[in-house]
Formats: structure tokens, sequence, C-alpha cells
């Protein structure tokens, strides 16, 4: 197919090329992985800066998405990659296949600097996913500021760089410029641009900005940064984002508090932890969903209310397809239970849902977050129980959400449980964007 770039692809394409190191915030839908190949292609055939590349995706965009766009578009069939996922036999045999790109999961980034006896000799690196790379304490980003300063030519790709604020932003962008820009230790940024927010005596659960830090943030990173969003450059279809209301009945409600009750007063007396108030939060979104894991992990129904309403949504579809979205494993057993659906996990799956084969498919917003191309299966998609993480969420919204959509308008469902911890999450998600938004806009790229 011929790449005929829009005018903002151009202008990212050239950024590219022109900045050694690079954060590049695209929104969802607008190409960034052909973008980037096609900045690739220049500097390797054209001004031969780069010699050989890796790009650290996550698995499922490693293992299909970045190989589906070479192939896909003419201008880069010149391209030779290699695509090391799968056993270590096989990550080896990638390795060790002459390409131009190699292309790795960010699982398997310590395995290849620290174990597998591949030279480190990639003069440029791309991080698909930069919010990959935000915990300064993983492995993955430990091991890679081991060898960042052998790489020349860094880029960092994502559309949620600051899903949980602007703490975030620290090892992102550590990871880009080898903290140039806003330290090399957490403590100094911390400083600088924080105070401590919630405590127990020394001890420091959270920090909240300093008045003005995030101007002064933007402005720190801002030589380095684009960022676009999509309703800025693409006729995007109406996104219609609904909640559709369950009430409990009253035994219901009854045995939704009991529950609660007794997982509080199962946590250590005092300060609630992260750790402990995670656990407490899950188990409070398995009861919302209507079902809970017991302590010997068999399943404690509690109600069909969330398995109701999804048989109405499917039933005022009237056929057209319906993608589900479901976090724990027993809303998957309970909603096949119910229903034909069929889970988007393969190849085959995608192709046949994007055909229109599979009348009411699911996923999960882990592993089908980053990537996938769905647009063309369907515009309905419905969250049968809600996570936590704003970046899995916009993801999720963007597999139909996006260019290539040819229904004019994307419905998005949240099935809510009433008086239950599904509202405090649909608060939480939309509060959460308002920081990332103002990131967004701050920097955004003046075409």
């Amino acid at each position: 197919m011929q790449y005929n770039p829009h005018s903002y692809q151009q202008y990212a394409v050239e950024y590219i090329e022109t900045h050694p190191v690079a954060a590049v915030l695209l929104d969802m839908g607008l190409g960034k992985t052909s973008i980037t190949l096609t900045a690739l292609v220049d500097l390797l055939f054209d001004s031969f800066e780069v010699h050989k590349i890796l790009v650290i995706a996550p698995l499922r965009v490693a293992s299909v998405t970045w190989s589906a766009e070479i192939k896909k578009w003419e201008h880069l069939k010149m391209l030779k990659y290699s695509v090391a996922v799968g056993t270590e036999a096989e990550r080896l045999t990638a390795l060790n296949t002459q390409a131009d790109i190699y292309i790795i999961n960010r699982e398997n980034v310590q395995w290849l600097i620290e174990k597998s006896g591949v030279p480190f000799d990639f003069d440029m690196l791309v991080v698909d996913e930069l919010s990959s790379f935000k915990n300064y304490q993983s492995k993955r980003f430990k091991a890679l500021m081991k060898v960042r300063p052998k790489v020349k030519r860094a880029v960092g790709l994502t559309g949620t760089p600051s899903s949980n604020g602007l703490m975030d932003l620290f090892a992102e962008f550590k990871m880009l410029d080898m903290g140039a820009r806003l330290g090399r230790f957490i403590g100094q940024y911390r400083t600088a641009y924080f105070s401590p927010d919630k405590r127990n005596g020394q001890i420091v659960y959270s920090y909240k900005p300093l008045p003005n830090a995030e101007q002064q943030i933007y402005d720190k990173i801002s030589d380095i940064t684009i960022s676009m969003k999509s309703t800025d450059h693409l006729k995007m279809p109406e996104l219609i984002s609904t909640q559709y209301e369950v009430e409990l009945s009253e035994e219901e409600k009854k045995k939704y508090e009991e529950l609660k009750k007794d997982l509080i007063l199962q946590l250590p007396d005092g300060e609630i932890t992260a750790a402990n108030a995670a656990s407490l939060t899950g188990k409070l979104s398995q009861m919302a969903n209507g079902a809970v894991y017991s302590d010997d992990e068999s399943i404690l129904q509690i109600h069909d209310r969330k398995l109701d309403a999804l048989e109405d949504i499917i039933e005022s579809a009237n056929g057209k397809p319906v993608l589900v979205a479901y976090w724990f494993r027993h809303d998957l057993e309970r909603i096949k239970k119910r229903f034909a659906v069929r889970e988007i996990k393969t190849s085959r799956d995608i192709a046949d849902w994007n055909n229109g084969s599979i009348p009411v498919a699911v996923i999960h917003p882990a592993s089908a977050g980053h990537g996938l191309n769905l647009q063309s299966g369907g515009s309905a998609l419905v969250w049968f129980g809600i996570t936590w993480s704003l970046e899995l969420y916009q993801q999720t919204n963007a597999r139909l959400w996006r260019q290539g959509q040819t229904a004019e308008t994307v419905v998005i469902t949240h099935i809510i449980a009433k008086g239950t911890i599904d509202e405090r999450i649909v608060k939480a998600l939309k509060m959460k964007d308002t920081s990332q938004s103002a990131l967004i806009d701050a920097i955004k790229a003046n075409l």
C-alpha cells in the first residue's frame, strides 16, 4: 500500500529525524508505528545515521503489529526485521539473524541485556509504550539504564505518558535523556516538584505537586517532546460514553456490605498501605461484578445483575457486534456460561472479528490494550468490569475509537453497580485524565 502521510504524520517523522532524543506522545489511532518506521527508514538508508535498531514493545505488539506495519506499506519493504519473542532458543536465533530492526517484548529486556550473551551494539532505541518504563525500581528499567549510554538515539512512544500522575514522568524521561531534564535521582525530582501528601510519621505514602510544578515540568521536557491529540488531526467518529446502572436487591446489598465489612476488619490496624488497599479494592470490584474468590479460590456468587444488563445490551444491539471487556477470570467464566462468546487472543481471532464474523467478543484490557486494530469489526464496547488503570482503559477504548473506524459513532457502555466501588473507579478515571490532558495540551505540537 502507498503511504500518503497526513501533515501531522510528516511533521512527526521529521521531528524524530531531527531530534536524537524524542518523546512522541501521540494519541491512540494517529499511526505512531508507521510514523516511526518511516523515520527509521530515512535514518537507516538516507542519512545513514543509524545501522542497528532495537524496538521494545508489549508482547502482542512486538509479535504482530510492527511486522504487520512493515509488510503493509510499500516504502518500508526494504526493511529487514527480526522478531525476538518466544522461547529462549527462538529469541537467540532472531537476535543472531542479520536485520536492520530487532523487535523484542518488554518482558525480555533484562534477559537480553544481562543473560542472552548477545552484544548490545544497537545505536538506536525505540520504546513503544514508554509508560512501560515508568517504574524506576523495575528490573527492566534498571537493566536498560545500564546500556542506555551506548545508544546514540532514543525514541519513546505513548499516548498515556502520565496515567497515574506526574511522578510517572521521572523514569520515562530519565530513560530517554539519562536524567538531563528531570534529574538523575528520584529524590531530586520529588524535592524539586513535589511535597509529601499522605503520610504516617516519617513514612510518606504519596506526594502532591508543588504550586506551578506541572508547568515547570512541561517546560523542562518541551524541547524533546511532541504531543498530538487524535481529535485535532483526524475526523474521528463521535465517542458516546454511557453508564448502564444496575441496582442490587436488599439481600444482595446486605451480602456486599457484610463482605466489605469482613474484609476491612481483616486489614491490619492503623494506616491502610497501598498493598492491602489494592487487595481490598480488588475484592470489592469482584463483588460489584457479581462474584468473588474466597480464601480457598472457590467462587462465591453474589448476584447476576451485570450479566442481566449485558444480556439487555447485546439484545438491543440487534445483531451488531459487541466487544466486552472483563477484568477478573471468574467474570469471563460467568460470561461464557451465559453467552456464546469468543475471546480475542490470536491473530485469527482478530481477523475474524474485523471480518464481522464474531457477534460477541471478549477481551482483557491487559492483553488487548495496546496495538490491536479492532475498529473494522464493530463500534460498541461494553465494560463489564472496570479497571483502575487509566492507561489500559484508554488503550482498550482506542481499539474501536480510532482512525479507520467507519461507524459515525462509537459507543462505550460501562455497567455500573450502584452503591459499590464501581462508582469510585469511574470518578478516579475522570480525575486522572485531568492531569494527563494538561500534559498533552501543554506541549502540543504547534503545527
